[in-house]
């Protein structure tokens, strides 16, 4: 079972060392104006024949700056054939080497003055162009559908994801194609959004969507070849839209439209009232993660969106925890559990920068998701610990109460969590928010009887010189587990705590809810980090992660896999089978390991033309009985035909 990333390349965790030398997206130079976007009136026309965009833009502002220049961010397949001021003077205008242009003004803008530029531009797209988001398809143009997102810069786009705008769009398409956008369709094709956020996402497809009711809710769905997924997404999109609105307030919209996009499109995009999802994302069962992610994401950055990039974590972060929250409700407190852990696993990945400094991250990396949604998700999961469910649920509903159609900074999240329970949280986010790293606790203790029981003595001890956190212990006794929270601040802290039972052990964090290393994370963040090095066909850097996990925990199943995994890969069977086999005979953690290693073990065998040893190893996977990722299928499927794999050319 191969790892995949979702739809991103991936930039080395190694060259975080060089982060200090990246210069923020937001600079800008001394000549050029900042401006407040108002408005965008678009007239645009799609030939889904000739896969070709034209558009007319009115583009309405208010310069915040005196300046002679404004940059504007525009897809590179398009070409600009006239810029004009309201007044109709000509504006010239400069591509960069990225999506951005620059327009030199004929003259000063002055500050505060409401104004307007109006464009037209065409051009092909066909979802092969150099996208402003590198390796990943935001815009395109097919015989039977089209996309375009709001990340494609298919119009002129300020201060991407932080400039929020209302927008009044007209499609115009062939006779038998219909589109979906944000906003009221007041007419065919022609919709209007008047609350300021990101509408600017449309999409058109030939033939007619399905509706589906679910719980009061609408759900249209543009989907073609998931068109038989329709009806189970309807019904999900009601329970979540139905959870979440308990959750965090009224939605901006109760209306949501659903399109189906392309491979290479990114898993899910999440515009006002309109959610992309790619066909891999859609799968053949309802995919709860990406959909109740999405949807979450109706309210975290279409009802209320980060002050700048650097407050990032904001929106992805609490549109994961939102996907953590919802499994925590749909399939209990176990499978929230295990994606806290996958989440604190993705937000150590990736060191640098902190949080508050995710403006320098390159948009849907790694790196990016990493720290502003692993990491971010993992910021609240312990600010929920510390507040209590009751506070921070409440803390959850209160932010788009406050924030409804408004920007928002991490001073003001820290403020609402502040105003709630009355207490002082500069350090928790001075730690998790300001600054990099994570804790790694060594415990020392000692038992003493007293004369009415037992008092335990002990000090913690970590690295970071700042930390400061309430943490929980658990005192294991011969009689009930007595349990204290001690407030661990800088390098080492001390406690005492009295018991009636004998102790026999004490636990620290025994809920694992602070981010934290100890042997089994490292384990898990250098396998991660390795599946990352493979999606880029790094396989020397891989195995050295391998082998990291490995120096830690020898027997690591997974870590033993991936290895085998990696000289499969390469055609190195022999090495292969041995890494295998070790991988059988390992901690078979996670369990799915073994299935999938006596498959492989299949497959080798038929490659070298052993299939009575092959058919055995087909055999043994489906004596598991552990059909993940469709293994069991695989092994039958094996069973009745040998597998073939192209001889690799040397």
């Amino acid at each position: 079972m191969l790892t995949k990333l979702w739809g991103r390349r991936f930039r080395l965790p190694i060259i975080a060392a060089l982060a200090a030398t990246l210069v923020s997206a937001q600079g800008r130079r001394a000549t050029e104006a900042r401006i407040d976007v108002e408005k965008y009136t678009i007239e645009a026309s799609v030939d889904p024949g000739k896969q070709l965009l034209a558009a007319k833009v009115k583009m309405d502002f208010t310069p915040q700056d005196d300046a002679t220049e404004i940059t504007l961010g525009l897809h590179q397949g398009l070409d600009l054939r006239t810029v004009t001021t309201g007044a109709g003077e000509p504006v010239s205008t400069q591509r960069a080497p990225d999506s951005n242009v620059r327009l030199l003004l004929p003259q000063a803008l002055a500050k505060g003055k409401p104004m307007s530029l109006n464009f037209e531009y065409d051009g092909k797209l066909t979802g092969n162009e150099e996208s402003p988001v590198w390796g990943i398809k935001f815009a395109a143009i097919h015989e039977d559908h089209a996309y375009f997102m709001y990340p494609a810069r298919w119009f002129p786009v300020n201060d991407y994801s932080v400039d929020r705008f209302s927008m009044d769009l007209s499609v115009k398409v062939p006779t038998g194609y219909s589109v979906a956008s944000s906003g009221i369709e007041t007419s065919a094709g022609h919709y209007e959004y008047s609350q300021q956020s990101f509408p600017g996402s449309f999409a058109v497809m030939k033939g007619e969507p399905k509706t589906v009711n679910a719980g009061g809710i609408n759900g249209t769905f543009f989907f073609r070849d998931s068109s038989k997924m329709a009806d189970a997404y309807g019904q999900e999109l009601g329970k979540a839209m139905e959870f979440f609105t308990g959750l965090f307030g009224l939605p901006p919209n109760r209306k949501l439209t659903f399109v189906e996009t392309e491979s290479g499109a990114p898993n899910g995009y999440s515009a006002p009232g309109v959610i992309f999802m790619s066909p891999g994302a859609i799968g053949t069962q309802v995919n709860t993660r990406v959909v109740s992610n999405q949807i979450a994401r109706q309210w975290w950055g279409v009802l209320l969106s980060p002050a700048s990039r650097n407050h990032l974590w904001i929106q992805n972060g609490l549109a994961r925890y939102s996907e953590l929250l919802y499994a925590e409700e749909t399939e209990g407190k176990a499978a929230l559990s295990t994606l806290v852990k996958e989440t604190y696993v993705e937000a150590l990945t990736v060191e640098t920068p902190p949080m508050i400094q995710a403006a320098r991250l390159e948009d849907y990396s790694p790196e990016y998701w990493a720290i502003t949604a692993g990491k971010g998700a993992a910021t609240l999961h312990m600010l929920r610990s510390i507040m209590g469910d009751d506070n921070f649920f409440k803390f959850l509903k209160q932010i788009p109460e406050q924030y409804a159609g408004k920007s928002i900074d991490t001073e003001q999240v820290k403020k609402v969590a502040e105003n709630l329970t009355k207490d002082n949280y500069t350090g928790f986010f001075l730690q998790w928010v300001e600054s990099s790293g994570a804790p790694e606790f060594t415990l020392e203790y000692a038992t003493f009887r007293t004369k009415d029981g037992f008092r335990v003595n002990g000090k913690i001890m970590q690295d970071l010189d700042l930390f400061r956190m309430p943490v929980k212990l658990r005192i294991e006794t011969e009689g009930n587990p007595e349990e204290k929270t001690v407030i661990v601040s800088g390098t080492s802290t001390e406690f005492a705590v009295e018991t009636f039972g004998k102790p026999t052990n004490v636990v620290l964090d025994p809920g694992g809810e602070v981010l934290r290393y100890d042997d089994d994370m490292r384990v898990r963040v250098a396998i991660r980090r390795g599946e990352q090095f493979v999606e880029i066909s790094e396989f020397l850097e891989a195995v050295k992660e391998y082998e990291r996990a490995l120096q830690v925990k020898r027997n690591s199943s997974l870590a033993l896999y991936r290895v085998a995994e990696v000289y499969f890969l390469q055609n190195n069977l022999q090495e292969a089978a041995n890494k295998f086999r070790e991988a059988i005979a390992g901690d078979l953690d996670p369990t799915w390991v073994e299935v999938w290693s006596h498959l492989y073990l299949g497959k080798i065998f038929d490659i070298s033309g052993s299939r009575d040893r092959a058919v055995n190893e087909y055999r043994q996977a489906s004596r598991t009985r552990d059909n993940t990722q469709g293994a069991l299928e695989e092994a039958e499927k094996y069973l009745a035909t040998p597998y073939e794999r192209e001889r690799p050319r040397y």
